[in-house]
């Protein structure tokens, strides 16, 4: 579109970077939950189209472009310091209860 600033890849990053952290898991599965999040604005109130306004769109003709934001996102997040917020990596042990 005519007018219309390019697109920040900081901002299209954030984005795929909140719905990693919101469901770690990889392709195809985040991007259904980018889906998910778009279709409901979790992400500061943006649908569909004002991510694509800030380059990411759903197209099967954008496709490398998001596969490559969310492998960005998936090894950057991998290699971390951080510890993992997924509760499913979380081991949990049952112990007997004291009588």
């Amino acid at each position: 579109m005519a007018g219309m600033a390019a697109p920040l890849p900081d901002e299209s990053l954030e984005f795929v970077r909140f719905c990693y952290r919101r469901r770690r898991v990889s392709w195809p599965l985040l991007y259904d939950e980018m889906c998910a999040v778009a279709a409901r604005g979790a992400y500061h109130g943006l649908g569909f189209a004002e991510l694509a306004e800030r380059g990411v769109t759903f197209c099967l003709g954008d496709m490398p472009k998001v596969t490559a934001l969310l492998e960005l996102v998936i090894a950057e997040e991998r290699n971390s310091a951080e510890p993992s917020a997924n509760p499913s990596s979380i081991t949990l042990a049952m112990v007997p209860a004291q009588s």
